[in-house]
C-alpha cells in the first residue's frame, strides 16, 4: 500500500465501504465479499477497505473497541504500542510534567494518541509517507488532531525546540528479521541514549525489547518492563524527570518510585521496584510454589519479590518460588519493596503443591489414573521436555484437575503436581 491507495478510504465511497465492512469480515468468505463489492466500488477501494477491514479485526487484541476506527497498515499494525501500555507510558509523562512531546518513529500513533489524550501536545514524526498519512487518519478519527503535529521527515534532523519531552521508538528488524543487537536498532542504541545524554530535552524515554542486558542501562537512568495480563509486552527507558514519575498509582509497601528497575504488571498498574534485595538462595520445596510474571523475572526483581512473599527459590538457576505459607497481605500494603498497588500475590500465579517426586513418566502416568486428572495443564521451566507431548504420554482422564510442573529441584529434575490457587 502506498498513500495514493490509502487517500480513497479517506474519501465519502471509501467510509462508506468500511462502515459496511465494520464487524463484519469473515477472512474464510473474503474473495466472495470481494467479488461482490467490486460490482459496486472501484477493485482498487475493494482492496484497500478489505485489507484495512482484516487489520481492524486483528488490532482488536491491542486497541479494542477502538480498532474499529483506527487505521493501519500492516507493519504499523504489528509493531504499534498497545494501548494499554501507551497509556501507561503517557500518564508517566504527564506526571513528569511534560506539555509537548516528540514521539520519534511515531508509526501509526499508537503512543500519539495516549500522549493527546493525557493533554499532551504531540510531535509525531515518521520518515515514512504512508505511515504519517494513517496516523493523520488515526487523528482525525479520535478527534486529536489538533494536538498532534505530523511531520514526515527523519528523526536524527527534525528540530526538537519546544519538546519539554522525547519519547523514541525505535525499529527492532533489519532485512534479515527481528534483531537483539540494540546497536542495530534504526535509530540505534548509541543515538537513544545519546538524546538523553545531550540533554535535548528534560524528560527523554524509549523503547527497547524485553530481552535487553541489565549492564546497558544508563547510571541515572530508570528502565521498566511491563506486562499485560501475563504477557510481557516491553521495556522502556526513562531518563530526567521522567524517573520516578511512574510512581503513584498505587504501591506494594513505600517504594520511592525512583528505584533502577522497574516490573509493571497491567491490568492495574500493579508495579514491584529494585531495592538491592540479592537473589533468593534455593531451599526445600514448600506447600506453596509461586510463578512470578515474566516482567518481574525480566527485570531481575526476584530477590524482592521473594522478600516481600517470605518465600525462597526451588533451585539457582529457576525463576520459581516456593514457601510453608501463603501470602495474604492486604491490598495496597503489606511489607516489601515494591510501589503500584496490589499484593504480592498480583506479580505470581499460586499453585498448592501435592506431591514432588522425581521425573518419571510411567510413574506420573500412574498418579494421573489413579487420581482420575483429566483436565491437566503440563508447565515446565528448565526441563527438556515437550509439555504438549508429555500430557498425551500422561493420558489424562477422569473428572478431577491438577497441575503437572516439570523443573529443577536442587539441580535435580522433578515433577511438582499441584492445584491452582
Amino acid at each position: 500500500m502506498n498513500p495514493a491507495d490509502f487517500a480513497p478510504l479517506l474519501t465519502a465511497p471509501g467510509q462508506e465501504l468500511l462502515a459496511r465492512l465494520t464487524g463484519g469480515y469473515d477472512e474464510s468468505a473474503v474473495l466472495s465479499q470481494a467479488e461482490k463489492l467490486r460490482a459496486e466500488y472501484p477493485p482498487d477501494l475493494v482492496s484497500a477497505a478489505l485489507t484495512q477491514a482484516r487489520l481492524r479485526d486483528r488490532a482488536a487484541a491491542k486497541f479494542g473497541s477502538r480498532a474499529r476506527d483506527m487505521y493501519f497498515t500492516p507493519a504499523g499494525y504489528e509493531q504499534a504500542t498497545r494501548m494499554s501500555v501507551a497509556e501507561l507510558r503517557a500518564e508517566r509523562y504527564r506526571r513528569a510534567g511534560v506539555r509537548r512531546v516528540a514521539d520519534l518513529c511515531c508509526g501509526i500513533g499508537g503512543d500519539a494518541l495516549a500522549f493527546a489524550a493525557a493533554g499532551i501536545e504531540v510531535l509525531a514524526v515518521d520518515r515514512d509517507p504512508l505511515t504519517c498519512a494513517v496516523l493523520a487518519a488515526n487523528a482525525r478519527a479520535f478527534g486529536v488532531e489538533g494536538a498532534i503535529e505530523v511531520r514526515c521527515e527523519g528523526v536524527e534532523t527534525v528540530d526538537l525546540r519546544g519538546c519539554d519531552g522525547v519519547f523514541l521508538d525505535p525499529a527492532r528488524r533489519t532485512d534479515r528479521g527481528r534483531t537483539f543487537d540494540p546497536e542495530a536498532y534504526s535509530p540505534s542504541w548509541s543515538y537513544a541514549v545519546g538524546l538523553a545524554v545531550r540533554g535535548v530535552a528534560a524528560a527523554v524515554g524509549f523503547k527497547v525489547a524485553p530481552g535487553l542486558p541489565h549492564e546497558l542501562i544508563p547510571r541515572g537512568a530508570q528502565a521498566e518492563w511491563v506486562s499485560d495480563r501475563g504477557e510481557v509486552k516491553e521495556a522502556g527507558i526513562y531518563f530526567g524527570a521522567l524517573v520516578g514519575a511512574g510512581c503513584g498509582v498505587g504501591g506494594v509497601g513505600g517504594g520511592s518510585g525512583a528505584a533502577e528497575r522497574q516490573a509493571t504488571l497491567l491490568p492495574g498498574s500493579y508495579r514491584l521496584e529494585s531495592a538491592g534485595v540479592p537473589d533468593p538462595s534455593p531451599g526445600p520445596v514448600g506447600r506453596y510454589l509461586y510463578e512470578p510474571d515474566g516482567a518481574v523475572i525480566r527485570a531481575h526483581l526476584l530477590g524482592e519479590l521473594a522478600e516481600l512473599l517470605g518465600a525462597h527459590s526451588i533451585d539457582p538457576t529457576i525463576a520459581y518460588l516456593t514457601a510453608d505459607r501463603s501470602w495474604e497481605g492486604s491490598r495496597g500494603g503489606g511489607g516489601g519493596s515494591g510501589s503500584g498497588g496490589g499484593d504480592g500475590n498480583s506479580f505470581v500465579a499460586r499453585y498448592e503443591i501435592t506431591d514432588v517426586l522425581p521425573f518419571n513418566v510411567k510413574r506420573l502416568r500412574a498418579v494421573v489414573a489413579e487420581r482420575g486428572y483429566g483436565r491437566l495443564t503440563v508447565k515446565k521451566r528448565g526441563a527438556d521436555v515437550d509439555p504438549a507431548f508429555l500430557r498425551k504420554q500422561l493420558r489424562p482422564a477422569g473428572p478431577n484437575s491438577a497441575v503437572v510442573v516439570v523443573t529443577r529441584v536442587a539441580g535435580a529434575h522433578m515433577a511438582l503436581i499441584a492445584q491452582e490457587d
